[in-house]
Order: C-alpha cells, then structure tokens, then sequence
C-alpha cells in the first residue's frame, strides 16, 4: 500500500521531507498549505504537513506527535510589513498558509487593535519580494517569500515573536495531520524516518535556527492556546483533536 503524503515546497519545510520524495512505498505531493488541505479533506492523501489551524476546522484529523514547524520566538520566514504611521484599514495577505492569516487577524484583533480600522479589508495578493510597492498598509509574507522580501521603509513584525510576546507561548505554524481513518502504524515510521534524515543532513531551512521541528510540551500549549483562540474569534469550529502518542496503541 502506497503511503500519500503532502508536503510543504517551502525551504522551511525540509527537515521533516527529507528523502521523501525517493522513499519506497511513498507518494510526495508538494503544495502550499491551503492546496494541500484538499487532498486531506477529499481522501486523496493520507497524511500532510498543513496549517496548525486545519486541525480545528475539520473534524476527524489525528495528529502525528512531536513534528511539526514551529518557533519559540521569532519565525523569520512570516512576517507582515506594515506602512509606518499609517491606520491600518487594508491588508494584503499571502493566502497560501491559513494559519499565518488566521495569526494575523488574532493579532489585529487584540494586540494591534488599537491600531486598526473597525471597517479593516483582507484582500489575497500575490507574494512579492517589495512589499513597500504595494497600497496596503499591511502586508503578509510567509514562506521564502517572507524570508527574503526587503523592507524598505516599512515596520516589520515577525509573527512568531508577536504571539510569544502576547501570550509568552511558543508558535506552531504546521502539524502533520492525518486523515480520518489513516493507518497510523504506516504513516508514523515514514515520518519519523524523514525527520531523522532531516537532523542527518543537517537540512538548511534558512531561518538560522529560528524554526524547530521537534515539539515539546510547551509547544502544545502553544498550540492548544491558539486553537482556543481561533474559536474565540470565530476562525475555527472544531473540537481539538487526538495527538497521537509516540507510537501506535500505547
């Protein structure tokens, strides 16, 4: 049986895809998050490292335990640049990660409300390396696109180092989850295996150790405070799921 799995195409993602692609028996998909999240939801892939924010907007997921993309401070790689001295009424926003946008908007919402119009207006751009050229007074980037986009004269906030100063939690930006009724006792040893590849190749993702991708405890609570507060604010519906334990049926 051919194990599907979906992957980020994202330097950042390379420590937990190593060898992937030429491992036998597996079948790598990579996309960006939100593309990814069909193959979860339509069956056609049994597990994907997709936005931490998948997992409570659909039901039925597991989630693979301690791998995933995470900072305990700063990302690097999602940062928004903000027009200085402006009022906050148009966001542009890389759509490709909907954890990013749905951090964004937590942000906007408590930390940065001061500063936001009531009648603020999200629209999806296309990512781009001068964010300064763009209208908007806010402007989303994640990926390799928000790790080298130059700031120019605006105000950069790096989204991982936002939320740890807001709640003095970790961030975690992407799980590896697994569609409902996945075999986990397949699935876990692929993507263990990857990880070990990744920690032997010492898989450069850019962030200069800013990401890591063996999660903690702390980490989970992380997680778990931000899924509370997406349902807070009205971005998620789902109960949290099962993390599965470390290895199947103990």
């Amino acid at each position: 049986m051919t194990v599907r799995l979906g992957g980020v195409p994202y330097g950042v993602g390379a420590p937990l895809l190593a060898g992937l692609e030429s491992e036998p028996g597996v079948q790598l998909r990579k996309a960006p998050p939100t593309t990814l999240v069909r193959g979860l939801r339509d069956g056609t892939l049994d597990a994907a490292l997709v936005s931490s924010i998948e997992a409570v907007r659909a039901p039925g997921y597991t989630v693979a335990p301690d791998l995933g993309i995470a900072c305990k401070r700063e990302i690097r790689s999602v940062r928004a640049f903000r027009r200085r001295g402006a009022a906050i009424r148009r966001v542009g926003l890389d759509a490709s990660s909907a954890t990013s946008v749905a951090l964004l908007r937590l942000l906007l919402a408590n930390v940065h409300r001061a500063d936001t119009a009531a009648d603020v207006q999200f629209e999806t751009i296309a990512p781009v390396g001068t964010p300064a050229l763009l209208p908007h007074d806010l402007v989303l980037l994640i990926g390799d696109t928000g790790l080298h986009a130059e700031a120019g004269d605006r105000e950069v906030w790096d989204l991982g180092a936002e939320w740890r100063s807001w709640t003095g939690l970790p961030f975690v930006f992407a799980l590896w989850l697994l569609r409902p009724g996945a075999a986990a006792d397949r699935v876990l040893p692929v993507l263990r295996a990857a990880r070990e590849r990744g920690r032997q190749l010492g898989a450069v993702d850019g962030t200069h150790g800013a990401a890591h991708y063996d999660l903690d405890e702390d980490d989970r609570r992380g997680l778990r405070r931000f899924w509370a507060e997406c349902r807070a604010h009205g971005l998620a519906t789902a109960a949290d799921p099962p993390i599965l334990s470390a290895a199947p049926g103990c």
